[in-house]
């Protein structure tokens, strides 16, 4: 079910960094195993590059959607599982449907990104706090393994799934019973995060002597602070006085912090390598300068992008890129010819009336959710009100993340956005559940009472 956009488009779905990640693997296995180093390892996860590297052996990028439509179906069997044991495969196909037609779960499934990986994560958490007594060790362990591979596949991860654990904390004090058992499923959660950055940090520190989370991280948080105008008004009244290797740029700054960064005639892409290390040692001087000249304007500026953030998520990260093409021969020879002829390639997703369902598919659920929460306050499970509060708040911290220190874009919200489909789901299935288990209740007491009475 969660493979087929990408069968409905002839090839999974790609983005210009997708290519990033299909090449670097090759070199880090080569570091690995052959021990034939290289100068320059790219600046996404090595580690999420590494693992699907087997996958694909750049040559078809098909078995990668189909690890992560895997690793989602799996996840979430688990999760139906715990929390609706009733039914459960019933429960589940049923869910599977609805999230695979209606929401972006199985777009992102096909999505050669890490995107997906990040609710998964959290998911694995959740239920190794409050469901760990009805799953198998094996399984936990699985979850485990799925948690740290994603947590190291992308930056913001970490961080969520690290303010994720505190939350835990929280949500396992709150819900007195069982309190103990579930601070034990967090302290598995924080071991988790530790080994994901122990992990990630050993991984650099062999390949470029460096133990650092981030190679070459670029200054995604000066770009944004210059795009927002508190780094452009400091830079115009400082550059004359100070040496700031941004300012040799000021002519190219502008309020598109994806310019900044990205654009090849940008101020990072089109500075000599000497600059570019410059301007990412000074990056967070010259925020704190910024930032603290201009705090009021600043705060404006970041709660605004908040908000566009919480809203944008759109099914718009497929357009077709001219870059994707020109990586395949050095990436993916084998596939080009088989990636030009899918509607990606070509620009014929609808991806207007796609978006048009999930938008819709949004706001019917938060109905949902909404209806059927006031209908279950009082009898809801502790499991399904950690459930909604995770939720809500993952989606809130994901648009603060990227919205106020990164850039505002529709991907970064259409990654999670699909949680609320799957929580309306879920608290659907605990109702009707619960309406069976009456009915069943008032049979069998029906029947007791004839056999008392005959």
């Amino acid at each position: 079910m969660l493979l087929w956009p990408a069968i409905y488009n002839g090839f999974p779905l790609l983005y210009p960094d997708s290519m990033t990640y299909l090449a670097d693997g090759t070199p880090v296995a080569r570091a690995l195993f052959q021990h034939h180093f290289s100068s320059y390892y790219g600046v996404r996860s090595l580690l999420y590059s590494l693992v699907l590297l087997p996958f694909h052996w750049n040559r078809t990028a098909w078995p990668v959607a189909a690890l992560q439509a895997l690793l989602a179906a799996w996840v979430l069997w688990l999760t139906v599982r715990a929390l609706t044991p009733r039914r459960a495969s019933g429960n589940y196909l049923g869910l599977m449907v609805a999230l695979s037609l209606l929401s972006s779960l199985s777009w992102y499934s096909v999505f050669i990104m890490p995107d997906v990986l990040g609710p998964l994560v959290y998911l694995a958490f959740f239920l190794v706090v409050f469901a760990r007594n009805k799953l198998a060790r094996w399984e936990i362990l699985s979850l485990c393994a799925i948690a740290c591979w994603g947590i190291t596949a992308h930056a913001t991860h970490l961080l969520l799934a690290a303010g994720l654990c505190g939350l835990l904390v929280l949500l396992s004090l709150f819900q007195k019973k069982h309190w103990r058992q579930r601070l034990q499923g967090v302290a598995l959660t924080v071991a988790i995060v530790a080994l994901a950055i122990a992990v990630q940090m050993a991984l650099n520190a062999y390949l470029t002597g460096v133990p650092t989370l981030n190679i070459e991280r670029p200054p995604y948080l000066l770009a944004r602070i210059i795009a927002d105008g508190p780094g452009r008004l400091y830079l115009d009244q400082h550059c004359d006085r100070q040496q700031w290797a941004v300012c040799a740029y000021r002519a190219k700054l502008d309020d598109d912090p994806d310019d900044f960064l990205w654009a090849p005639d940008g101020v990072y892409q089109s500075a000599t390598e000497q600059n570019q290390t410059l301007i990412r040692n000074q990056e967070m001087p010259l925020v704190k300068a910024a930032v603290s000249a201009y705090p009021r304007l600043q705060l404006q500026h970041s709660a605004a992008n908040f908000h566009d953030q919480l809203l944008a998520y759109g099914l718009y990260g497929f357009d077709p890129s001219p870059w994707i093409l020109d990586a395949f021969p050095s990436t993916m020879p084998a596939a080009q010819a088989s990636y030009q002829r899918s509607l990606q390639a070509r620009g014929a997703l609808p991806l207007e009336f796609l978006d048009s369902i999930l938008n819709g598919s949004v706001k019917v659920s938060l109905v949902m959710i909404v209806l059927l929460l006031a209908l279950r306050v009082r009898r809801l499970s502790a499991q399904l009100w950690a459930l909604t509060v995770m939720v809500f708040t993952m989606i809130a911290a994901n648009a603060l993340l990227t919205g106020v220190l990164s850039v505002v874009d529709d991907r970064y919200g259409c990654r999670v956005i699909w949680m609320i489909p799957l929580l309306a789901g879920l608290l659907l299935v605990d109702l009707l559940e619960h309406r069976a288990a009456r009915r069943e209740s008032v049979a069998q007491h029906r029947e007791s009472s004839n056999l008392v009475v005959q």
